[in-house]
């Protein structure tokens, strides 16, 4: 039953929940087994939790089969960076590494309240800092597509479960990229959705919109089964959004009439390797199919570098301030230069930063009056060496910083607009590459109605997972 079990889409595996020709304690049986056999070559998920998953399976499925949510008992595995009460929780850090939430995050909660069944924590880097997801707690994870290249970061964990068939659906976050990156390195589906969709836990910045919570999978519909259970809002969330009654499963499946899309290589913000960029824009120009116009066009964002930057930093220094007095040289030093920048921060230096992101977002949203849905590189390169600890240079250019690489991504997170990482073909070397999609602000309809259409046109077969490939 297992690999059969494993070889279906969420929406499948869902429908059967719903039918009851399965059990969630049919499908934690088919994980931990899975997990057994794949997860010691690419180290995702490195906390397990099934004899909680299994109560809470068997609580569930006392409910009458209509009762039981919008997931009615299907496993998902929460970030290393989110609490689930009773379940070890260490964010990456050794300072961390014994935590025992007493209490679940909001988003937690939202999930296993639409039926949601958590089995496992997935790996990140630490406190999410850095696209390449390894910490001093758990070690490295490793790409399934050659495991001598990194599964990006920081939902790292969550694409490799992913990709392996470790997972159906995952819970991933995303400051700048987040969900995106490693969703492209690992071959697989991950969308960041409008700030506010999903409603979290606030950290000590209450109305944070820069970092949001969002859905994983392998398929697009599947990544909509997923954000349909975790929309809502919550009081103890200031920023979070009311459900509207729509339902993006129902968008997915609903091809939206699209008149004009835009493509950009760079978004003009950042250098690109070629095979990167033409794979992108091959792929992006396969709307024309559907006579759909596409252009060669991105809004004004060169300020991204410089907002970013700011912004990330001053974040960072109230998340970690405390720590970095509390626990000096336990942090890396990738956090240490986040938290110490943000403290230099001046008042005229933040001032600007949100001055430069709020004329992003005018700037956008007009742009998104002209075009339907903008498309650039998700990622700037394809996977690279696991022991890199970031991308250091691209075509020929020197970044300064380790968040560099991350621009094409991180310019999108300052605009507040739903991005879509989608994948779109492959590298020479056979490694995944991934194009993100972007729509207006809050139009995470027509973003999953337009990446469902230019997936199915690339037919990619992602649907079924892959057995983790040793390289050198």
């Amino acid at each position: 039953m297992s690999p059969l079990l494993i070889n279906q889409s969420a929406c499948a595996i869902v429908d059967r929940l719903k039918a009851g020709e399965v059990t969630p304690l049919d499908l934690l049986d088919a994980l931990e087994e899975r997990i057994a056999a794949v997860d010691p070559a690419v180290n995702a998920l490195p906390t397990l939790c099934f004899e909680r998953a299994r109560e809470r399976a068997s609580a569930l499925m006392k409910k009458p089969l209509d009762q039981r949510g919008r997931l009615a008992g299907l496993p998902v595995p929460i970030k290393d960076l989110t609490e689930v009460e009773g379940v070890r929780t260490t964010w990456g850090s050794p300072i961390f590494a014994d935590h025992i939430p007493e209490r679940s995050d909001i988003l937690v909660e939202t999930i296993e309240k639409e039926g949601g069944i958590i089995y496992a924590k997935s790996a990140t880097p630490e406190f999410g800092a850095g696209a390449n997801t390894f910490n001093e707690v758990f070690g490295t994870t490793r790409n399934p597509w050659n495991t001598s290249r990194s599964a990006a970061g920081s939902s790292g964990g969550a694409a490799v479960s992913l990709a392996t068939g470790m997972a159906w659906v995952a819970h991933g976050s995303d400051l700048g990229g987040s969900l995106r990156n490693p969703a492209s390195f690992c071959g697989i589906v991950g969308l960041r959705p409008s700030p506010g969709r999903v409603a979290a836990t606030p950290g000590n910045v209450v109305d944070n919109i820069l970092s949001v919570e969002g859905p994983m999978a392998r398929t697009v519909e599947d990544v909509a089964l997923l954000l349909d259970a975790m929309t809502g809002e919550d009081a103890r969330d200031p920023v979070s959004l009311p459900r509207d009654g729509t339902s993006y499963l129902d968008a997915a499946r609903t091809p939206a009439r699209l008149r004009k899309v835009a493509f950009s290589a760079d978004l003009g913000v950042t250098p690109v390797d070629p095979e990167v960029a033409e794979i992108c824009r091959r792929a992006a120009y396969r709307f024309a199919e559907l006579g759909v116009s596409v252009e060669e066009a991105h809004p004004d964002l060169s300020e991204a570098h410089a907002c970013f930057q700011t912004l990330r930093a001053k974040g960072f220094a109230a998340a970690h301030a405390q720590k970095l007095k509390d626990h000096p040289g336990r942090l890396k030093p990738e956090t240490v230069w986040n938290v110490e920048k943000g403290l230099q921060l001046t008042m005229p230096q933040i001032i600007e930063a949100e001055m430069q992101r709020a004329a992003m977002i005018a700037r956008t949203v007009a742009f998104f009056g002209e075009y339907d849905l903008l498309m650039t590189p998700a990622t700037i390169v394809a996977p690279y060496p696991v022991e890199q600890r970031y991308v250091a240079e691209c075509a020929g250019v020197k970044f300064e910083t380790y968040i560099d690489w991350l621009a094409i991504a991180f310019a999108i997170s300052l605009t507040t607009a739903p991005a879509l990482s989608l994948p779109c073909g492959f590298t020479s070397e056979g490694l995944p590459v991934g194009l993100q999609i972007v729509a207006m602000p809050r139009g995470e309809a027509k973003l999953l109605s337009g990446a469902r259409q230019l997936e199915k046109l690339l037919d990619l077969d992602t649907v079924t997972p892959i057995e983790p490939r040793a390289g050198c």
